[in-house]
């Protein structure tokens, strides 16, 4: 993973990295700048184990030239909400890790230079989020070479990201209905960062961090499923392993807030895991993607090095081998088949046997970003189908609605569940009342049981619609479905695979359609069964079984 990298960065003689040719929301010189530095997350860390003087000093020759105004390759002035305050963070950790290592090794007047620009970003305007961190990173690792602290914004600052929490160990991300990965992987993660530099100094706010991520590690745990895969949900699913940074990080900390041997099973098993995926390019590079190389899925902040976010969960790198953590023995983790973890609005089911996880959630959506319907609002998400986003908004192929109802007003363009006007949780039941027109509302109870759930939709209309109901997405290995269709069924299968949907109340045909490629996050193609009904204007009552259904016959031959 970082051999091919680190060739490429040795034989550049600029201060960035080109890994790519597509673009992002931010320009390429920031695009390249973010490919040479995210790696940092990582090999920072593992030069606490391993030295690499040659790479070292490859990267402090890059970042005097990238930050010396003088230089004919200076990255330029930090800007309001800009792209370099992200990845600065990368630098930040790195000089908190290795005064003598890296910064010492940089000549005085240098050191300024890296200072000056570094502190550029303090004074800039960023979102009301987790980019507050990164303001708190940069001042600790100035701080720690020997800048003074202003302790003044440093409150403030740390103030503002007290206001995001909203207890049981819990952060929303600048957004109330913000609850995904940027929880564990930003929030905690930095936090933990802070309390292991700061603990002397700040004993007060490194115990609430700490305190905090020891809260929220007992619900984390229900993120990953017995082969260690991650519920796939949310934005940023291009960073991949970093969804197990969080538990690097806290082995970074010392803070035992599952038993270790616990800890060493989750991050193995999930390492394992996409190792196992095919998310490198053909040349070594961690590509744009989630199970396979795939821009239809980004974000539009995602370019060719935004990936190696995910070298993040290698920070326990920097861990002493004498930290019990390395001896540790992996115990299997105890957890509830069925649990609901209320600060995160989801509700989890697991079936052991299959080690399959679907994730029923209520509430959650962020606006203003690519395929946000998809990534945070459907019925359901499973840690063995995976979930599809559109690749066009027109037809219902195109649009790979998977664990969703659509809904159309000329049976061609069709709308989906996003925000919703109100939802209630329980053990049993998620339900939500939600408006995909001005014209059409409608309440929904999802009651889950096994790998199977039942949806019930009451629908009020004042204008006919077409709807289409979508059950799970499975892999397509042949020129056609591998499935069936019935009177009011269908249902597709492929290995241990097998997706069926049953209508009990309110639907007219079944239907078994092939969507576009490269929709699925976790297969290139696939094959979606799905219900069918037109409404006339009034009162509907539509009632549906949905089963997403893994073998466990075939997980045992696999062990």
């Amino acid at each position: 993973m970082i051999q091919p990298l680190r060739a490429s960065i040795l034989e550049s003689n600029l201060p960035e990295l080109n890994l790519g040719s597509s673009g992002a929301v931010y320009d390429r010189k920031r695009a390249d700048m973010e490919a040479l530095v995210r790696p940092l997350w990582g090999i920072a860390p593992y030069w606490r184990a391993c030295k690499d003087d040659e790479l070292r000093d490859a990267y402090v020759s890059k970042l005097m030239s990238g930050t010396n105004p003088k230089s004919n390759h200076y990255w330029g002035e930090i800007e309001d909400y800009d792209q370099y305050i992200v990845e600065s963070a990368a630098i930040a950790l790195t000089l908190l890790l290795h005064k003598e290592y890296f910064w010492e090794q940089l000549p005085k007047q240098n050191q300024q230079y890296v200072s000056d620009w570094l502190s550029l970003a303090l004074v800039k305007k960023i979102p009301k989020n987790n980019w507050t961190f990164f303001k708190v990173l940069i001042r600790l690792a100035l701080y720690h070479c020997g800048e003074p602290l202003k302790r003044e914004e440093l409150i403030q600052e740390l103030q503002l990201i007290d206001s995001m929490y909203i207890g049981d160990g819990w952060y929303v991300d600048g957004k109330t209905t913000q609850r995904d990965y940027y929880i564990p992987f930003a929030f905690h993660y930095y936090g933990l960062i802070y309390a292991t530099f700061m603990k002397e100094e700040d004993p007060e706010w490194s115990h609430r961090f700490i305190e905090r991520a020891t809260l929220f590690a007992q619900d984390f745990v229900y993120y990953f499923d017995e082969d260690g895969e991650a519920l796939p949900f949310g934005r940023s699913q291009t960073y991949r392993f970093a969804q197990g940074a969080f538990l690097s990080a806290l082995v970074f900390a010392d803070v035992e807030a599952i038993p270790w041997g616990a800890v060493k099973t989750l991050l193995s098993s999930h390492l394992n895991t996409w190792m196992n995926h095919d998310i490198f390019t053909f040349d070594g590079r961690l590509s744009v993607g989630y199970h396979y190389e795939n821009l239809v899925m980004a974000e539009g902040y995602n370019a060719p090095g935004s990936p190696y976010w995910a070298l993040k969960t290698f920070l326990l790198l920097a861990v002493k081998e004498e930290h019990p953590f390395w001896s540790a023995v992996p115990v299997y983790i105890q957890r509830k088949e069925q649990m609901l973890i209320e600060k995160g609005s989801m509700l989890f089911v697991r079936n052991v046997n299959s080690s399959h996880l679907l994730g029923y959630p209520a509430g959650l959506m962020v606006e203003n970003q690519a395929h946000a319907q998809a990534k945070y609002s459907k019925f359901v998400y499973s840690s063995k189908f995976g979930f599809s986003v559109p690749k066009a908004g027109v037809s219902y192929e195109e649009g790979a609605f998977d664990n969703m109802l659509a809904v159309s007003r000329d049976g061609e363009y069709f709308r989906v569940k996003g925000q919703v006007l109100d939802y209630h949780m329980t053990k049993e039941c998620v339900s939500y009342r939600w408006a995909p027109f001005e014209e059409v509302l409608i309440q929904t109870e999802i009651y889950p049981f096994g790998q199977w759930h039942l949806r019930v939709h009451e629908i009020d209309t004042a204008i006919p619609l077409e709807i289409r109901e979508g059950g799970f997405s499975v892999p397509l290995s042949g020129r056609k479905p591998n499935g069936e269709i019935g009177e009011t069924w269908s249902k597709a299968s492929e290995g241990n695979l097998l997706s069926q949907i049953v209508a009990v109340e309110g639907y007219e045909q079944s239907l078994l359609i092939q969507p576009e490629a490269n929709t699925s996050l976790f297969f290139q193609r696939t094959s979606l069964p799905c219900l069918k009904k037109a409404l006339s204007v009034g009162k509907h009552r539509l009632i549906c079984l949905v089963g997403g259904v893994v073998s466990a016959q075939e997980k045992e031959r696999r062990e």
